[in-house]
Protein backbone atom coordinates (compact mmCIF):
# COMPACT_ATOMS: atom_id res chain seq x y z
CA UNK A 1 0.00 0.00 0.00
CA UNK A 2 1.42 3.51 -1.08
CA UNK A 3 1.71 6.05 1.26
CA UNK A 4 -1.59 8.43 -0.38
CA UNK A 5 -3.71 4.61 0.22
CA UNK A 6 -2.12 4.76 4.12
CA UNK A 7 -3.17 8.12 4.67
CA UNK A 8 -6.54 8.01 3.29
CA UNK A 9 -7.10 5.17 5.46
CA UNK A 10 -5.75 6.67 8.75
CA UNK A 11 -8.29 9.87 7.58
CA UNK A 12 -11.34 7.22 6.81
CA UNK A 13 -10.41 5.40 10.80
CA UNK A 14 -10.87 9.03 12.42
CA UNK A 15 -12.29 9.24 15.82
CA UNK A 16 -15.98 10.63 16.04
CA UNK A 17 -15.50 13.65 17.27
CA UNK A 18 -12.82 14.84 14.25
CA UNK A 19 -15.50 13.25 11.91
CA UNK A 20 -17.97 15.57 13.38
CA UNK A 21 -15.51 18.64 12.69
CA UNK A 22 -15.13 17.40 9.13
CA UNK A 23 -19.22 17.11 8.94
CA UNK A 24 -19.57 20.65 9.94
CA UNK A 25 -17.04 21.37 7.44
CA UNK A 26 -18.89 20.51 4.64
CA UNK A 27 -22.17 22.12 6.64
CA UNK A 28 -20.53 25.31 6.06
CA UNK A 29 -19.38 24.70 2.45
CA UNK A 30 -22.47 23.55 1.17
CA UNK A 31 -25.23 26.20 2.91
CA UNK A 32 -24.37 29.69 1.23
CA UNK A 33 -25.67 28.18 -2.39
CA UNK A 34 -27.99 25.24 -0.46
CA UNK A 35 -29.70 28.90 0.63
CA UNK A 36 -29.44 31.11 -2.23
CA UNK A 37 -31.83 28.75 -4.16
CA UNK A 38 -34.65 29.34 -1.89
CA UNK A 39 -33.52 33.12 -1.04
CA UNK A 40 -34.07 33.77 -4.97
CA UNK A 41 -37.16 31.78 -5.80
CA UNK A 42 -39.16 32.74 -2.52
CA UNK A 43 -39.26 29.12 -0.94
CA UNK A 44 -38.54 28.52 2.65
CA UNK A 45 -34.80 28.80 3.69
CA UNK A 46 -35.52 26.33 6.70
CA UNK A 47 -37.26 24.07 4.60
CA UNK A 48 -34.09 23.99 2.22
CA UNK A 49 -31.95 23.05 4.78
CA UNK A 50 -34.07 20.92 6.36
CA UNK A 51 -34.72 19.14 2.53
CA UNK A 52 -30.94 19.03 1.89
CA UNK A 53 -29.97 17.01 5.35
CA UNK A 54 -32.90 14.42 4.74
CA UNK A 55 -32.44 14.20 0.77
CA UNK A 56 -28.66 13.54 1.59
CA UNK A 57 -29.80 10.60 3.92
CA UNK A 58 -32.07 8.92 2.07
CA UNK A 59 -29.10 9.52 -1.42
CA UNK A 60 -26.63 7.44 1.37
CA UNK A 61 -29.33 4.84 2.41
CA UNK A 62 -30.08 4.30 -1.43
CA UNK A 63 -26.69 3.72 -2.94
CA UNK A 64 -25.73 1.66 0.50
CA UNK A 65 -23.07 4.83 1.94
CA UNK A 66 -20.63 4.13 -0.61
CA UNK A 67 -20.79 7.48 -2.75
CA UNK A 68 -19.29 10.63 -0.52
CA UNK A 69 -21.74 13.30 -2.01
CA UNK A 70 -24.27 16.15 -0.56
CA UNK A 71 -27.28 16.79 -1.75
CA UNK A 72 -28.08 20.56 -2.09
CA UNK A 73 -30.57 22.89 -3.70
CA UNK A 74 -30.14 23.01 -7.13
CA UNK A 75 -29.92 25.80 -9.31
CA UNK A 76 -30.92 24.43 -13.21
CA UNK A 77 -34.85 24.93 -11.44
CA UNK A 78 -34.99 28.38 -11.05
CA UNK A 79 -36.12 29.89 -14.21
CA UNK A 80 -39.18 27.53 -14.45
CA UNK A 81 -39.62 28.28 -10.58
CA UNK A 82 -40.11 31.73 -10.90
CA UNK A 83 -42.06 31.11 -13.76
CA UNK A 84 -44.47 28.58 -12.97
CA UNK A 85 -44.59 30.74 -9.23
CA UNK A 86 -45.68 33.99 -11.19
CA UNK A 87 -48.88 32.31 -13.01
CA UNK A 88 -50.09 29.21 -10.93
CA UNK A 89 -48.59 29.46 -7.83
CA UNK A 90 -45.33 27.96 -5.69
CA UNK A 91 -47.21 24.66 -4.69
CA UNK A 92 -47.78 23.56 -8.43
CA UNK A 93 -43.87 24.53 -9.16
CA UNK A 94 -43.47 22.02 -6.25
CA UNK A 95 -45.47 19.58 -8.45
CA UNK A 96 -43.37 20.35 -11.11
CA UNK A 97 -40.27 18.99 -9.26
CA UNK A 98 -42.00 16.21 -7.87
CA UNK A 99 -42.74 14.67 -11.37
CA UNK A 100 -38.67 16.16 -12.15
CA UNK A 101 -37.59 13.33 -9.56
CA UNK A 102 -39.83 10.89 -10.66
CA UNK A 103 -38.31 10.68 -13.91
CA UNK A 104 -35.26 10.06 -12.35
CA UNK A 105 -36.90 7.55 -11.33
CA UNK A 106 -37.87 5.70 -14.24
CA UNK A 107 -34.75 6.38 -15.98
CA UNK A 108 -32.75 4.06 -13.12
CA UNK A 109 -35.59 1.54 -13.54
CA UNK A 110 -34.67 1.36 -17.51
CA UNK A 111 -31.11 0.79 -16.50
CA UNK A 112 -31.72 -1.74 -14.41
CA UNK A 113 -33.72 -3.54 -17.59
CA UNK A 114 -31.04 -3.02 -20.01
CA UNK A 115 -27.46 -2.46 -18.06
CA UNK A 116 -25.27 0.05 -16.45
CA UNK A 117 -22.65 -0.66 -18.99
CA UNK A 118 -24.73 0.29 -22.14
CA UNK A 119 -25.26 3.57 -20.28
CA UNK A 120 -21.08 4.18 -19.15
CA UNK A 121 -20.03 3.26 -22.49
CA UNK A 122 -21.32 6.78 -23.39
CA UNK A 123 -19.08 8.29 -21.13
CA UNK A 124 -15.47 7.78 -22.00
CA UNK A 125 -12.84 9.89 -20.44
CA UNK A 126 -13.22 12.50 -23.26
CA UNK A 127 -16.34 12.90 -22.66
CA UNK A 128 -15.78 12.78 -18.89
CA UNK A 129 -13.10 14.60 -18.69
CA UNK A 130 -13.78 18.10 -20.08
CA UNK A 131 -17.11 17.74 -18.45
CA UNK A 132 -15.51 17.73 -15.04
CA UNK A 133 -13.36 20.52 -16.05
CA UNK A 134 -16.67 22.69 -17.40
CA UNK A 135 -18.19 21.79 -13.92
CA UNK A 136 -14.92 23.43 -11.86
CA UNK A 137 -14.82 26.33 -14.66
CA UNK A 138 -18.66 27.40 -14.98
CA UNK A 139 -18.11 28.45 -11.62
CA UNK A 140 -15.09 30.37 -11.76
CA UNK A 141 -17.22 33.59 -12.23
CA UNK A 142 -19.16 32.75 -8.63
CA UNK A 143 -16.19 32.42 -6.92
CA UNK A 144 -14.62 35.49 -7.84
CA UNK A 145 -18.03 37.44 -7.70
CA UNK A 146 -18.10 36.40 -4.02
CA UNK A 147 -14.72 37.24 -3.39
CA UNK A 148 -15.09 40.45 -5.39
CA UNK A 149 -17.34 42.16 -2.37
CA UNK A 150 -14.04 42.61 -0.16
CA UNK A 151 -11.00 41.03 -1.70
CA UNK A 152 -9.08 41.60 1.54
CA UNK A 153 -11.16 38.98 3.33
CA UNK A 154 -10.74 37.21 -0.12
CA UNK A 155 -7.14 36.70 -0.12
CA UNK A 156 -6.59 36.12 3.30
CA UNK A 157 -8.87 33.58 3.63
CA UNK A 158 -7.36 32.07 0.62
CA UNK A 159 -4.20 32.33 2.18
CA UNK A 160 -5.17 30.62 5.36
CA UNK A 161 -6.90 27.59 3.29
CA UNK A 162 -3.34 27.15 1.45
CA UNK A 163 -1.23 27.44 3.80
CA UNK A 164 -3.53 24.96 6.10
CA UNK A 165 -3.40 22.33 3.10
CA UNK A 166 -0.17 22.45 2.06
CA UNK A 167 1.85 22.86 5.62
CA UNK A 168 -0.51 21.43 8.04
CA UNK A 169 0.24 18.21 10.00
CA UNK A 170 -2.28 15.10 10.95
CA UNK A 171 -5.71 16.16 11.75
CA UNK A 172 -5.20 19.89 10.43
CA UNK A 173 -4.43 18.91 7.32
CA UNK A 174 -7.83 17.98 6.74
CA UNK A 175 -10.11 20.26 7.82
CA UNK A 176 -8.36 23.71 6.07
CA UNK A 177 -11.63 25.03 5.34
CA UNK A 178 -13.21 25.31 8.51
CA UNK A 179 -10.09 26.77 9.80
CA UNK A 180 -10.43 29.44 6.86
CA UNK A 181 -13.74 29.87 7.58
CA UNK A 182 -13.32 30.62 11.21
CA UNK A 183 -10.23 32.85 10.46
CA UNK A 184 -12.04 35.54 8.05
CA UNK A 185 -14.98 35.58 9.96
CA UNK A 186 -12.76 37.01 13.04
CA UNK A 187 -10.77 38.96 10.98
CA UNK A 188 -14.19 40.08 9.21
CA UNK A 189 -15.56 40.77 12.80
CA UNK A 190 -12.63 43.00 14.11
CA UNK A 191 -12.71 45.04 10.62
CA UNK A 192 -16.45 45.82 11.10
CA UNK A 193 -17.57 43.69 8.49
CA UNK A 194 -20.47 41.39 9.87
CA UNK A 195 -24.02 42.10 10.45
CA UNK A 196 -25.47 40.38 13.66
CA UNK A 197 -28.66 41.90 13.29
CA UNK A 198 -29.92 38.50 11.55
CA UNK A 199 -28.86 36.56 14.93
CA UNK A 200 -30.49 38.78 17.14
CA UNK A 201 -33.73 38.48 15.24
CA UNK A 202 -33.90 34.61 14.93
CA UNK A 203 -35.42 32.41 16.95
CA UNK A 204 -33.54 29.32 18.72
CA UNK A 205 -35.89 26.87 17.62
CA UNK A 206 -38.52 27.26 14.72
CA UNK A 207 -40.57 24.57 12.52
CA UNK A 208 -39.70 25.16 9.32
CA UNK A 209 -42.62 26.31 6.98
CA UNK A 210 -43.63 22.95 5.51
CA UNK A 211 -45.95 23.11 2.02
CA UNK A 212 -48.17 20.51 0.30
CA UNK A 213 -47.32 20.38 -3.42
CA UNK A 214 -49.70 20.46 -6.09
CA UNK A 215 -50.17 19.45 -9.83
CA UNK A 216 -51.37 20.80 -12.78
CA UNK A 217 -50.44 19.65 -16.27
CA UNK A 218 -48.91 23.05 -17.74
CA UNK A 219 -46.83 23.14 -14.55
CA UNK A 220 -45.41 20.10 -14.62
CA UNK A 221 -44.81 20.37 -19.04
CA UNK A 222 -43.04 23.49 -17.83
CA UNK A 223 -40.91 22.36 -15.07
CA UNK A 224 -40.80 18.66 -15.07
CA UNK A 225 -38.91 18.46 -18.59
CA UNK A 226 -35.21 20.00 -16.92
CA UNK A 227 -34.78 16.60 -15.34
CA UNK A 228 -33.64 15.62 -18.63
CA UNK A 229 -31.15 18.18 -18.53
CA UNK A 230 -30.02 17.39 -14.88
CA UNK A 231 -29.98 14.16 -14.87
CA UNK A 232 -26.65 14.85 -17.46
CA UNK A 233 -25.13 17.34 -14.71
CA UNK A 234 -25.81 13.88 -12.53
CA UNK A 235 -23.94 11.50 -14.43
CA UNK A 236 -21.19 14.37 -14.54
CA UNK A 237 -21.43 15.14 -10.76
CA UNK A 238 -20.99 11.07 -9.94
CA UNK A 239 -18.30 10.69 -12.31
CA UNK A 240 -16.27 13.50 -10.43
CA UNK A 241 -17.21 12.57 -7.12
CA UNK A 242 -15.75 8.99 -8.36
CA UNK A 243 -12.58 10.48 -9.76
CA UNK A 244 -11.99 12.21 -6.98
CA UNK A 245 -11.98 9.52 -4.43
CA UNK A 246 -10.54 6.89 -7.41
CA UNK A 247 -12.99 4.65 -7.63
CA UNK A 248 -15.56 3.59 -10.33
CA UNK A 249 -19.05 4.95 -8.76
CA UNK A 250 -20.95 4.10 -12.11
CA UNK A 251 -20.24 0.57 -11.56
CA UNK A 252 -20.63 0.62 -7.54
CA UNK A 253 -23.18 1.19 -6.44
CA UNK A 254 -24.47 1.80 -9.91
CA UNK A 255 -25.46 5.00 -11.62
CA UNK A 256 -29.24 3.26 -11.43
CA UNK A 257 -28.61 3.69 -7.40
CA UNK A 258 -27.27 7.04 -7.68
CA UNK A 259 -30.09 8.21 -10.07
CA UNK A 260 -32.93 6.47 -7.40
CA UNK A 261 -31.23 8.18 -4.90
CA UNK A 262 -31.50 11.66 -5.89
CA UNK A 263 -34.74 11.14 -7.89
CA UNK A 264 -36.57 10.01 -4.87
CA UNK A 265 -34.46 12.92 -2.50
CA UNK A 266 -36.13 15.74 -4.93
CA UNK A 267 -39.50 14.79 -4.71
CA UNK A 268 -39.49 14.19 -1.67
CA UNK A 269 -38.08 17.71 -1.02
CA UNK A 270 -40.61 19.48 -3.69
CA UNK A 271 -43.61 17.37 -2.27
CA UNK A 272 -43.12 19.05 1.27
CA UNK A 273 -42.11 22.61 -0.16
CA UNK A 274 -38.08 22.19 -0.37
CA UNK A 275 -36.49 22.92 -4.24
CA UNK A 276 -34.65 20.05 -6.36
CA UNK A 277 -31.61 18.68 -4.82
CA UNK A 278 -28.73 17.74 -6.57
CA UNK A 279 -25.37 16.82 -5.52
CA UNK A 280 -22.67 19.64 -4.80
CA UNK A 281 -19.55 20.36 -6.93
CA UNK A 282 -18.95 22.59 -3.60
CA UNK A 283 -18.32 19.80 -1.12
CA UNK A 284 -16.89 17.94 -4.05
CA UNK A 285 -14.29 20.29 -3.91
CA UNK A 286 -13.50 19.84 -0.48
CA UNK A 287 -13.08 15.91 -0.59
CA UNK A 288 -10.41 16.80 -3.28
CA UNK A 289 -8.87 19.78 -1.24
CA UNK A 290 -8.97 17.09 2.69
CA UNK A 291 -8.66 13.88 0.86
CA UNK A 292 -11.14 12.46 3.30
CA UNK A 293 -14.07 11.20 1.83
CA UNK A 294 -15.61 8.62 4.52
CA UNK A 295 -19.25 8.75 3.50
CA UNK A 296 -20.04 9.18 7.23
CA UNK A 297 -18.84 12.38 6.87
CA UNK A 298 -21.45 13.68 4.44
CA UNK A 299 -24.09 11.98 6.85
CA UNK A 300 -23.13 14.07 9.76
CA UNK A 301 -23.02 17.19 7.58
CA UNK A 302 -26.69 15.66 6.48
CA UNK A 303 -27.95 16.08 9.96
CA UNK A 304 -26.58 19.36 11.24
CA UNK A 305 -28.03 20.62 7.78
CA UNK A 306 -31.55 19.25 9.42
CA UNK A 307 -30.87 20.69 12.82
CA UNK A 308 -30.29 24.14 10.88
CA UNK A 309 -33.23 23.53 9.63
CA UNK A 310 -34.98 23.64 13.32
CA UNK A 311 -32.75 26.14 14.39
CA UNK A 312 -33.16 29.74 12.81
CA UNK A 313 -30.31 31.19 15.12
CA UNK A 314 -27.87 29.01 14.20
CA UNK A 315 -28.73 29.14 10.69
CA UNK A 316 -28.59 33.10 10.83
CA UNK A 317 -24.93 32.75 12.21
CA UNK A 318 -23.94 31.02 9.52
CA UNK A 319 -25.45 33.48 7.39
CA UNK A 320 -23.62 36.35 8.80
CA UNK A 321 -19.82 34.98 7.37
CA UNK A 322 -19.39 37.65 4.31
CA UNK A 323 -20.08 36.00 1.17
CA UNK A 324 -15.77 37.25 0.60
CA UNK A 325 -14.89 34.51 2.83
CA UNK A 326 -16.66 31.91 1.16
CA UNK A 327 -15.19 33.04 -2.12
CA UNK A 328 -11.76 32.80 -0.78
CA UNK A 329 -12.55 29.23 -0.48
CA UNK A 330 -13.99 28.49 -3.81
CA UNK A 331 -11.50 29.75 -5.90
CA UNK A 332 -9.78 26.90 -4.58
CA UNK A 333 -12.55 24.43 -4.19
CA UNK A 334 -13.72 25.30 -7.80
CA UNK A 335 -10.29 25.29 -9.31
CA UNK A 336 -9.77 21.53 -7.65
CA UNK A 337 -12.83 20.73 -9.51
CA UNK A 338 -11.63 21.40 -12.87
CA UNK A 339 -8.07 19.76 -12.33
CA UNK A 340 -9.76 16.98 -11.05
CA UNK A 341 -10.84 16.65 -14.94
CA UNK A 342 -7.29 17.71 -16.13
CA UNK A 343 -6.05 14.42 -14.14
CA UNK A 344 -8.70 12.34 -15.33
CA UNK A 345 -7.25 12.76 -19.06
CA UNK A 346 -3.99 12.84 -18.00
CA UNK A 347 -4.47 9.17 -16.08
CA UNK A 348 -6.31 7.21 -19.11
CA UNK A 349 -3.81 8.80 -21.31
CA UNK A 350 -6.24 10.44 -24.17
CA UNK A 351 -4.51 11.24 -27.23
CA UNK A 352 -5.01 15.09 -28.08
CA UNK A 353 -2.97 13.94 -31.32
CA UNK A 354 -6.33 12.31 -32.34
CA UNK A 355 -8.38 14.96 -34.15
CA UNK A 356 -11.86 13.45 -32.81
CA UNK A 357 -10.77 13.69 -28.96
CA UNK A 358 -9.53 17.52 -29.61
CA UNK A 359 -13.06 18.16 -31.13
CA UNK A 360 -14.97 16.50 -28.59
CA UNK A 361 -12.90 18.68 -26.21
CA UNK A 362 -13.44 21.60 -27.53
CA UNK A 363 -16.78 21.92 -28.63
CA UNK A 364 -17.99 20.53 -24.60
CA UNK A 365 -15.96 23.02 -23.04
CA UNK A 366 -16.77 26.09 -25.32
CA UNK A 367 -20.15 25.18 -25.13
CA UNK A 368 -20.43 24.36 -21.77
CA UNK A 369 -18.70 28.05 -20.61
CA UNK A 370 -20.08 30.05 -23.33
CA UNK A 371 -23.26 30.14 -22.22
CA UNK A 372 -24.80 28.16 -24.98
CA UNK A 373 -28.46 27.55 -25.32
CA UNK A 374 -30.50 25.23 -27.34
CA UNK A 375 -34.34 26.35 -27.45
CA UNK A 376 -36.92 23.05 -28.09
CA UNK A 377 -40.52 24.47 -29.01
CA UNK A 378 -43.12 22.00 -29.56
CA UNK A 379 -46.31 23.56 -29.85
CA UNK A 380 -46.95 24.30 -26.31
CA UNK A 381 -44.13 22.97 -24.81
CA UNK A 382 -40.91 24.79 -24.44
CA UNK A 383 -38.17 24.19 -22.74
CA UNK A 384 -33.84 25.17 -23.11
CA UNK A 385 -30.76 22.65 -22.71
CA UNK A 386 -27.83 24.57 -21.99
CA UNK A 387 -24.66 25.18 -20.20
CA UNK A 388 -23.12 22.15 -18.95
CA UNK A 389 -25.90 19.60 -20.09
CA UNK A 390 -26.04 21.23 -23.71
CA UNK A 391 -22.13 19.93 -23.89
CA UNK A 392 -22.86 16.94 -22.55
CA UNK A 393 -25.04 15.75 -24.43
CA UNK A 394 -23.27 16.95 -27.46
CA UNK A 395 -20.31 15.40 -26.68
CA UNK A 396 -22.01 12.50 -26.13
CA UNK A 397 -23.22 12.23 -29.56
CA UNK A 398 -19.94 13.65 -31.24
CA UNK A 399 -18.22 10.39 -29.18
CA UNK A 400 -20.48 8.13 -31.29
CA UNK A 401 -20.41 9.55 -34.65
CA UNK A 402 -16.73 10.45 -35.08
CA UNK A 403 -14.79 7.12 -36.39
CA UNK A 404 -11.70 6.51 -33.73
Amino acid sequence: MNNNQNAITDINQLPLYKTIILGIQHTFTMFGATVLVPIITGLDISVALFMAGLGTLIFHLITKGKVPAFLGSSFAYIAPILLVASTSGMAYAQGGIVVAGLIYIALSLLINIYGTEKIIKFFPPVVTGPIIIVIGLKLAPVAIDMASTNWMLAVVTFSIVTIVSVLGKGFIKVIPVIIGLICGYILAVSTGNVDFTPIKEATFVGIPNFTLAKFNIESILIVAPVAIATMVEHVGDVVAIGATVEKDLLKDPGLSRTLIGDGIATSISAMFGGPANTTYSENTGVLALTRAWDPRIMQIAAVFAIGLGFSPKLGALISTIPTAVIGGISIILFGMIASIGIRSLIENQVDFNKARNLIISAVIMVLGLGGAVFPINIGTFNMEIAGMALAAIVGILLNIVLPE
